[in-house]
């Protein structure tokens, strides 16, 4: 019995010990995930979300009066002075002069603007718009994030795909290479042929290692964009991609557009750029306006100089003030004016850059659909070509070990197989990511 458990365990351990060494495999939700919380681009975009935060409640604290303590004190010599202060103590007379004294001010003031043509109230307004703004920054930044991954992953998953058919192909030279070499024992083919057979044995074998080898580029990317810096070997999860994803429909071009008008932060972030120039125009033409502000000042001095004590200067200094300024501009050289003007031409750059952004996202959409569209028709010939060209290919297969076909027929067909499966292979994943990337601009998430 103890016998019979003992492998079971060593197999147990060793799988144990398999799992363990073995990298983990990232899903693309996990890259995105992952990337969401790590990023640098994206962690320095959420900083400047909080700076603008703090610009808010500074512009809030603007609207608040301003309250401050202030004190002075100073010390003073007079070597030429000769009088002093006299007192009587028991009928005799004492004179004592002080060359030396100290003075001393204590005072508290507060100032509050009661209105300056709702300078300030605007001014919280921009601020709370800049919030936004640099929140949809960061959203903006996120997405392109996740357009590199998907394109990075889909990547990966089509040269996965490639080296598998590459080492299909190098397989078969090797049948047609040994192939090639009994026919040599038998005289019935050339050393010349063996050799050509051998050469694209080779030249398969280039191929797998050259695929591979971008497949290491690419997965490095994504490693790099994942801010993965540790030398934890890096892979990912390779999801079954069915030909029926690369038939699914295509969203249409103007239901994307729409969709993506409304969702999209980069849109939203231009709206709210006119928004903005429409407060800074208000705020430039509250300069012809007038200002009212209130003031107020509590103070108290001490001397050494003076015979009272401390407490009763205290009191006897108390100062109390309160006051209203009402300012009216007249003539300020034009800045006001100025600053309406380049405050109105901002607005015109921002509908300006609105119309452009607006432009930009339909070139976007229309491009990603329009490769959508080309590839999936391009997949669908693509299939019909591979069924042609694999049916071909195993009838010269069959002729040439029989004689009856030669090797430059057979090298010919072989090389028509592999580029209908490349162009099947490309094709089809080329549009799963159009498709995928038209329904991410329409808000939905993205997956494979």
């Amino acid at each position: 019995m103890k016998k019979a458990i003992a492998p079971i365990i060593v197999a147990l351990i060793a799988t144990q010990f398999s799992m363990a060494a073995s990298p983990k495999k990232w899903t693309l939700s996990e890259c995105i995930d992952y990337a969401m919380a790590n990023n640098i681009t994206l962690k320095q975009s959420r900083l400047t979300v909080r700076s603008a935060n703090e610009d808010i409640k500074q512009s809030k604290s603007e609207l608040l009066p301003s309250l401050g303590f202030s004190t002075n004190h100073s010390a003073g010599y007079r070597p030429w002075v000769n009088t002093g202060i006299s007192t009587v103590t028991n009928g005799t007379v004492s004179t004592s002069v002080n060359k030396t004294y100290y003075n001393g001010s204590y005072g508290i003031s507060a100032s509050w603007t009661v209105w300056n043509g709702n300078q300030n109230r605007n001014n919280l307004k921009l601020s709370k718009l800049e919030a936004q703004q640099a929140m949809l920054d960061s959203a903006a930044t996120a997405n392109d994030i996740k357009e590199q991954i998907a394109q990075l992953y889909i990547q990966i998953l089509y040269l996965n795909e490639a080296i598998n058919a590459n080492r299909q192909s190098y397989e078969a030279s090797l049948k047609n290479e040994e192939q090639g070499s009994t026919m040599l024992e038998l005289g019935k083919m050339s050393k010349a042929d063996v050799a050509q057979l051998s050469a694209q044995t080779a030249q398969d074998k280039y191929n797998i290692v050259e695929a591979e080898s971008n497949l290491a580029q690419y997965k490095l990317q994504l490693k790099q964009l994942l801010e993965i810096t540790d030398d934890v070997e890096f892979d990912v999860a390779i999801p079954t991609a069915s030909d029926i994803a690369a038939l699914g429909d295509i969203p249409s071009l103007n239901s994307v557009y729409e969709a993506a008008l409304v969702t999209r932060p980069e849109i939203r972030n231009s709206k709210l750029a006119v928004e903005s120039s429409d407060l800074n125009i208000a705020v430039a033409k509250a300069g012809h306006l007038p200002t009212i502000s209130m003031t107020g000042n509590v103070g108290t001095s001490t001397t050494s100089m003076n015979s009272k004590d401390w407490g009763k200067q205290i009191q006897t200094n108390f100062d109390a003030s309160i006051g209203a300024t009402l300012s009216i501009p007249i003539f300020d050289n034009r800045s006001t004016k100025t600053a309406i003007n380049k405050a109105k031409i901002a607005r015109e750059q921002s509908l300006l850059e609105l119309q452009d952004k607006q432009k930009e996202l339909y070139s976007t959409i229309e491009g990603y659909w329009l490769d959508a569209l080309t590839n999936q028709q391009k997949f669908k010939a693509a299939r019909i070509s591979l069924e042609s060209e694999q049916a071909s290919y195993e009838l010269l297969s069959e002729q040439f070990r029989l004689g009856l076909k030669n090797i430059a027929e057979l090298m010919t067909g072989k090389a028509n197989l592999m580029k209908a499966k490349q162009d099947m292979l490309q094709s089809k994943y080329m549009t799963i990511l159009n498709q995928q990337l038209l329904k991410f601009y329409k808000g939905e998430t993205l997956y494979f």
